[in-house]
């Protein structure tokens, strides 16, 4: 079930916390630079896991923190191909693949909750109205909650319940 809610999702109760990124992307910019500020692990680990796995575009990769932090990158973003490059632009192919296999996660970890940001469409420069759909087909009919974070208002908690 999807629930919008406006807020800031770093502040979320959800289980897991998705976001989108490209493969070897910096986490310099939106969504993703906060998460490297509030768990430079999480960046590190990352940048380790694309330097030896070298991941497309379309997969997804999770990472597990303390005091139990999800943190699940959906790589919707053409990759950053060197050290000084920036990621390329989201792809709605990309974003399919990337909630499929979300999906596929949450029903295998058994996850009771789920935060998602408006997708691919801040630094991925995707349109809303190409990505909601998708995200409601993938995630919608889900027995757990999918907060889906529609507006962002930084420092403040969104009504979750």
């Amino acid at each position: 079930m999807i629930k919008e809610v406006s807020g800031d999702i770093l502040l979320s109760d959800a289980e897991v916390i998705a976001h989108g990124v490209a493969p070897n992307d910096h986490f310099d910019q939106g969504l993703a630079l906060a998460l490297r500020e509030r768990w430079p692990g999480m960046f590190r680990d990352f940048r380790h896991f694309c330097h030896n796995s070298h991941p497309k575009a379309g997969t997804v990769w999770s990472w597990g923190g303390p005091d139990h932090v999800r943190i699940i990158a959906l790589m919707t973003q053409e990759p950053a191909y060197d050290t000084g490059s920036k990621p390329g632009k989201a792809k709605t192919k990309h974003v399919n693949h990337c909630l499929k296999e979300f999906r596929q996660v949450i029903e295998s970890e058994g996850y009771k909750s789920v935060a998602l940001p408006k997708l691919s469409t801040g630094v991925g420069g995707l349109d809303w109205n190409e990505v909601l759909p998708l995200i409601q087909q993938h995630l919608g009919d889900l027995d757990v909650p999918v907060y889906l974070y529609t507006e962002f208002h930084a420092g403040v908690k969104a009504k979750e319940s």
